[in-house]
């Protein structure tokens, strides 16, 4: 089907479609369970799943990248990263 050289991409695909799944699952349970309270809890747990995926994705492109980038470059990715962050955690 796909063939991939690079065990990182394949990792970074891995946690994106296991997150996915997670995602997936969860909207299923909201509609099996079918009450407002339970899919707050669900989605809930789903907030915390969702940045932990991001930063573990994005850590393990920043390590297949960190021997192919300088260090000024990675500052910036890096940067990016935590502007993400703190624009998302502001009201």
């Amino acid at each position: 089907m796909f063939y991939v050289a690079d065990k990182i991409v394949i990792a970074m695909a891995l946690l994106r479609c296991c997150s996915a799944s997670l995602e997936l699952t969860a909207a299923f349970l909201m509609i099996k369970f079918g009450r407002v309270e339970t899919a707050l809890k669900i989605n809930a747990l789903l907030a915390m799943v969702g940045p932990t995926v991001m930063v573990l994705v994005t850590t393990l492109g920043l390590v297949g990248l960190a021997g192919k980038v300088s260090l000024s470059k990675m500052g910036i990715i890096l940067a990016g990263v935590a502007l993400i962050f703190y624009g998302i955690s502001r009201p």
